[in-house]
């Protein structure tokens, strides 16, 4: 099983409230596109192109540090994904306040994985549960 640093899904992380951020504090929904776009790089090339990863790596120490299973990885990309694909469907659409949400659940999961807890490890775990479950009986 393939394992990423967790350097690099931090700069990932940190990359995606500072856009978040940036985008709703200056009322800018196509900063969400970029970011989007740039999640969805990262997600087609298992993490290859990703933007932030990219520009980050060569200042951070991988040795001896803790990883991240790419599965969890990619299912947090994913997740990434889907909130950003709302938050803009959302705003085309002209409901703000629903692409603001959507942007928000983003910023919030983010920010709370670079603070230790990871939302969408959690949530791949119940997956994994009630699938083996349904599974094996």
């Amino acid at each position: 099983m393939r394992e990423i640093p967790m350097p690099y899904v931090k700069a990932n992380q940190v990359g995606i409230v500072l856009f978040v951020v940036v985008s709703i504090a200056l009322q800018t929904p196509w900063l969400l596109a970029v970011l989007w776009a740039i999640q969805v790089a990262g997600l087609l090339t298992r993490g290859r192109f990703n933007l932030f990863v990219r520009i980050a790596k060569p200042f951070l120490r991988t040795e001896g540090k803790e990883t991240q299973a790419e599965v969890l990885q990619r299912f947090n990309n994913t997740l990434a994904v889907i909130f950003l694909t709302l938050s803009l469907i959302s705003f085309a659409l002209g409901w703000t306040a629903a692409g603001t949400v959507f942007a928000v659940l983003l910023l919030a999961a983010a920010g709370v994985a670079l603070l230790g807890y990871c939302i969408g490890c959690t949530m791949y775990y119940q997956y994994k549960r009630i699938t083996h479950k349904l599974r094996h009986g």
